[in-house]
C-alpha cells in the first residue's frame, strides 16, 4: 500500500504524518510520510484493514493536522491510497469535518483500549477545540470527543 498525503486547502504535501495499518484493532505496520507527503507500507494482500493518518505528540506537527481514517480497505502492495488532511484552525466543509471527526473517533477507541496516552489526548483535545463546524450534530460530536480526551485517566 502506498500513497500521498496532502492538505485539503492547498493540495500541498504533508510530511511527518504517521500512517498506520490496523487489523482487528492491532497495528500491523506503520510509517511516516516523507517531505513530499509519500508513504509506502508492506501489507499482506487481500486483508481488510483500517488505515489511519494522524500526527504524533512527539513530532513538530503534533497540533497542525486533523486525523483521517479509512476502514475496510482491501490491502495489497498495489493499492494506492491518497488522503487529504484538514489543517487545524481552518474552516471545514462538511465532508472534511466528518473525515476528521471519524479519525478522532477511531483514535478515541484505540486510546481507551491501549492505556490512555496523556500527550496524545492533550493534542487531540486542542486540535478538536479549534475545529470550526457549522452543523449542530457535528458540533455535539466534537464536544463529546473533547470531553472524552480531557477526561482524567
Amino acid at each position: 500500500m502506498y500513497g500521498h498525503v496532502r492538505s485539503v486547502t492547498d493540495r500541498q504535501p504533508v510530511p511527518l504524518i504517521e500512517v498506520s495499518v490496523h487489523r482487528d484493532g492491532i497495528v500491523v505496520d506503520h510509517t511516516h510520510t516523507d517531505s513530499e507527503g509519500r508513504y509506502d507500507l508492506a501489507v499482506p494482500a487481500e486483508d481488510l484493514v483500517t488505515v489511519r493518518f494522524d500526527t504524533r505528540p512527539t513530532l513538530t506537527n503534533a497540533e497542525d493536522w486533523h486525523p483521517s481514517v479509512v476502514a475496510n480497505v482491501a490491502a495489497s502492495d498495489k493499492v494506492a491510497l491518497d488522503r487529504y488532511l484538514l489543517a487545524t484552525g481552518h474552516g471545514a466543509d462538511e465532508a472534511s469535518a466528518v473525515d476528521a471527526l471519524s479519525g478522532y473517533l477511531f483514535a478515541a477507541g484505540a486510546w481507551a483500549e491501549t492505556g490512555r496516552n496523556a500527550e496524545y489526548a492533550r493534542a487531540a483535545a486542542s486540535r478538536l477545540a479549534g475545529l470550526k463546524l457549522t452543523s449542530r450534530v457535528l458540533q455535539e460530536l466534537q464536544l463529546r470527543l473533547i470531553e472524552h480526551f480531557r477526561a482524567p485517566e
